[in-house]
């Protein structure tokens, strides 16, 4: 029995090994960079971020991975488990994380300001991302065609050009897509309208929708006339406007050539 938080264990050896929680003893010791760990297991798991090697590959679409965790978490996105829901509008992610980060969508955090331009960020990782904007740094390039990206994620959507492979199936009706945020607005068509309106509740399938509709309790109207000045709150209204405008300058076409026609025989026969 561990006598600091009496739990039992069968094997001395296993009750040894969990004191180091309590003493904080990391006796394995990294000789790359001096990382110490509990577990043996867990130095040797460490050990390949410096040797570079990935033994667990994918089966579907033959990337590797250095752990077993991270392959496991990266095959959720072929067969569409999303377990992480959010519990403000519904949406479900395949990985904590993602959960993790939507949430600063709704909250509006955003702790990671760039010392460049002072945008802000909800994640360091995406403040990176933007960093090599200001860089110009471009570290990854296509084998393909030589084309260099800033980020890895630029990268695999633009090797799909040249593969033209589609590795993320529609688990309702098997249509595959090249990308996953493609498959995503993809599956709103066969699940509920998960983007719900604070104010009212109704629910649409997508942002944008739910955005222009917001418009309709703020009072906002972005959408502006370049013509006349008139503003709309949903682009397709403004659209709509400006067939006004399109049929107003028609209307003056006709009647200038109506004009001109008339005056034409007159023209002609004081000549």
């Amino acid at each position: 029995m561990c006598t600091e938080c009496g739990k039992c264990f069968t094997l001395q050896r296993d009750l040894e090994i969990h004191q180091r929680i309590h003493t904080g003893e990391k006796p394995f010791t990294c000789t790359e960079c001096g990382n110490s760990f509990r577990l043996k297991e867990c130095l040797k798991r460490h050990q390949i971020i410096h040797t570079g090697e990935k033994p667990y590959a994918c089966t579907e679409c033959e990337k590797h991975f250095t752990l077993k965790d991270n392959l496991l978490r990266h095959q959720k996105i072929h067969i569409g488990v999303k377990p992480f829901e959010c519990t403000e509008c519904g949406k479900s992610f395949s990985q904590k994380s993602q959960l993790q980060a939507h949430h600063k969508s709704h909250t509006g955090e955003k702790p990671f300001p760039c010392a460049e331009c002072g945008k802000r960020f909800g994640l360091k990782s995406h403040l990176n991302r933007h960093q090599k904007i200001h860089t110009g740094e471009k570290p990854l390039t296509c084998t393909e065609c030589g084309k260099s990206f800033s980020t890895k994620d630029n990268l695999s959507s633009h090797v799909i050009v040249h593969t033209g492979e589609k590795r993320f199936p529609c688990t309702k009706c098997g249509k595959k897509f090249t990308r996953e945020d493609r498959l995503e607005k993809h599956m709103r068509l066969h699940t509920k309208k998960p983007f719900t309106c604070t104010e009212c509740g109704k629910s649409f399938c997508s942002e944008g929708r739910l955005y222009c509709h917001q418009a309709t309790h703020t009072g906002e109207k972005p959408f502006t006339c370049m013509e006349c000045g008139k503003c709309f709150s949903r682009k397709s209204s403004l659209q709509r406007h400006g067939i006004i405008h399109t049929r107003t300058r028609l209307l003056n076409v006709q009647m200038y050539q109506a004009d001109v026609s008339q005056q034409s025989p007159t023209f002609n026969s004081t000549m």
